[in-house]
Order: C-alpha cells, then sequence, then structure tokens
C-alpha cells in the first residue's frame, strides 16, 4: 500500500504547483508573464495565495441550506482523490491491486456530481443552481463515450485490473505480442517492448480512441471549452459562485486533481503506463535499459519517471487546449456528444472485439 500514499503527495503536489504552472503556461501562449512579482519568477505567488485563502472568512450564505452547503466539497474532493486508490505507479507500486480497478474509478469518480449538485442547491442561488444542472447534464453525458472509450482498452486486454493492462504493454507481458496486434502479419514485438508494445499500436484504432478519450475527460474535468459550469460570463462562477475561504480552494484544487487523475488513466490505458517508450533495436537493448526489472530500485524509479512524464505531458496539452480555444455554447456541447463522440465510441467498440478476435 506504499503506492498509495505516494500517489496522494504526487496529487497534492501538483494541485499545488499546477496553478503557478498554469499561469505560467496560459501567459507564454499569450504572450504575457505571468507571475514575476513575488519571489523570483513569482514562485512564491502560490505561498501567498494559499495563505490568503487560509486567512479568508468562511462564509455560509443565510438562505443557504447549511448542511448540503457544507458537505458538498468535502464529496467532490473525496470522490477526486479516491481514484488514485488503484492506480499502478510501478511494476511494484500499486494503491489497490483489485481485480475491477477500472470499474472502481469510474464508480468513485461518477460521485462528484452528488456533491457539485449539492454545492448548487445548497447554495440557495440561482447562479449556482444553473452551473450545478450544467455540470451534471455535461457530465454524465460525456461519460457515456467515456466509457465506449474505456471499454475499447479493456476488450484488447481482457482485463479489469490497471496492474495488467500495465504489464501487457511492455516487455515483460505474459502474452505474445505482435505488429499492430495482428497475429496473421507475424511479426513478433513481444520483445521489442517499448511504443510497440502499447496499445495505441496492438490496436491502432485505439489512438482514435485515446483522442476521444481526451476529449471527453475534458468535460468531465469541466476544463475549457466544456467550462460552461463555471461560465464567468453568465454564470460568476457557477456552483461555486457563493464559496470562500479554503472551501472554494477545495473546489479549485479538486479540478486540478481530476486533470492528473484522468491523464494517469488515460496513460496507463493508451500510452503504456510505467513503461518506456523506447524499443529494443537489435543489440541496442533500449527498453531494458530504461525500463528495469520488477522488484528493482531501478524498475520503480524509471516506472514512476515515465508514468509521470506521460501525465504531465497529458495535463500540459489540457492547458494549451484551455487557453486557446473558446468555450462552446450548450448546444453544441450536447451535439459533440451524442452525436459525433458517441457514434465513434460505438463503432471503434464494435472494431476493438473484432481486432480482439483476430489477435487470438
Amino acid at each position: 500500500m506504499l503506492a498509495l500514499p505516494i500517489f496522494l503527495v504526487i496529487a497534492v503536489s501538483f494541485v499545488v504547483v499546477g496553478v503557478y504552472l498554469e499561469r505560467k503556461v496560459s501567459a507564454f501562449i499569450q504572450d504575457r508573464l505571468g507571475p514575476m512579482e513575488v519571489g523570483k519568477y513569482g514562485l512564491l505567488q502560490l505561498i501567498a495565495d494559499l495563505l490568503k485563502l487560509l486567512q479568508k472568512e468562511d462564509i455560509v450564505p443565510k438562505a443557504a441550506d447549511r448542511k448540503l452547503f457544507l458537505l458538498a466539497p468535502l464529496i467532490i474532493f473525496a470522490s477526486v482523490f479516491a481514484g488514485y486508490a488503484v492506480m499502478p505507479l510501478t511494476p511494484d507500486l500499486q494503491g489497490s491491486a483489485t481485480e475491477v480497478g477500472v470499474f472502481y474509478l469510474m464508480a468513485i469518480v461518477s460521485v462528484d456530481v452528488i456533491g457539485i449538485m449539492m454545492a448548487g442547491w445548497g447554495s440557495n442561488n440561482k447562479y449556482s443552481l444553473f452551473g450545478a444542472m450544467r455540470s451534471v447534464a455535461q457530465i454524465v453525458s460525456y461519460e457515456i463515450p467515456l466509457g465506449l472509450t474505456i471499454l475499447c482498452a479493456v476488450m484488447i486486454c481482457q482485463t479489469l485490473n490497471l496492474q495488467t493492462i500495465s504489464f501487457q504493454q511492455g516487455i515483460y507481458t505474459e502474452e505474445t505480442n505482435y505488429l499492430f496486434g495482428l497475429k496473421a502479419l507475424g511479426v513478433e514485438v513481444t520483445n521489442w517492448g517499448g511504443i510497440f508494445s502499447w496499445n495505441i499500436l496492438r490496436n491502432p484504432f485505439l489512438l482514435i480512441a485515446y483522442i476521444v478519450f481526451f476529449i471527453t475527460t475534458l468535460a468531465e474535468s469541466n476544463r475549457a471549452p466544456f467550462d460552461l459550469p463555471e461560465g464567468e460570463s453568465e454564470l460568476v462562477g457557477g456552483y461555486n459562485t457563493e464559496y470562500s475561504g479554503m472551501r472554494f480552494a477545495l473546489l479549485m484544487l479538486s479540478e486540478y486533481a481530476m486533470m492528473l487523475l484522468v491523464s494517469f488513466l488515460g496513460a496507463i490505458l493508451f500510452l503504456g503506463s510505467w513503461n518506456t517508450p523506447l524499443p529494443n533495436i537489435g543489440p541496442l537493448r533500449l527498453a531494458d535499459w530504461t525500463s528495469g526489472l520488477p522488484g528493482t530500485a531501478w524498475g520503480n524509479i524509471t516506472g514512476v519517471f515515465w508514468l509521470f512524464s506521460k501525465a504531465m505531458l497529458a495535463v500540459l496539452v489540457q492547458m494549451w487546449v484551455r487557453w486557446t480555444f473558446p468555450r462552446v455554447r450548450v448546444d453544441q456541447m450536447m451535439f459533440l456528444c451524442w452525436k459525433v463522440l458517441t457514434p465513434i465510441g460505438l463503432i471503434l467498440l464494435l472494431i476493438s472485439g473484432i481486432w480482439r478476435l483476430l489477435m487470438v
């Protein structure tokens, strides 16, 4: 169970550093400087903001439902961080080795919808309620194509265990991997490892599935261009309008924790998890050198490095999208979900089933 506290430390550290990182990334994209005055390169701006939030008064509106209002941020925070319990960090470090890790993750993360609805309803504010209703409609809708893309990877791997899925995408797999997952080609790549064993090459259509997965996770995380629940131009701040102090901080930090969580999940399901992207090429044993045997310190070090690198790359793309694309309208959001992404997800699920038959 050592992996769970390590993951929580990584998650908490990221949600703290992620605020500074996004400010700098957005400033670079928009040709601004970002935080510069408080500390070297504005590094202490983050500490100043945290101190400010800690000192702010925790205000509960007089007309609000006090119990719902106070409980909502805790439910959102707990549901997001509970998702880290089943994440494999390295070949040897994993929180819970449950055989239904994917199912658990999808179930527990969905609980934050209840917290968001509680926040909007308990605030007794029409803007908060509208934001909560938007969020519920958005998250429940986008869970359909999200679940379909996850099922594509599960169908190829034939397991719900995230650690087993990770092992199948590297040189230490017990299965025989073929180029593009096609046994008919007769090109065995089990000993090549690297990117050739990743799910996006075990079934090339999973690359499309990962793109759909990435888009849906933006909506699940309430990230632009799907930040409709917090639309400042018409809803002030959405479901968190009435919150202040540390309760507001919990809501904001939960969003960053969700960003990292879905980035980890995408890396595990599609991008080789903690496995190296470098393959063995003849006598050049890059995969062997940059992976490390399970049960060794080098294997744990490289596992953390590769998994965190892939997740952070996905986070940077999320930030890039956030500061590049404008917010979509509600009807555009629903059109994209039900008439574009869901049909694509169903087609990819059918292809994945056929592809798995060809792999056997």
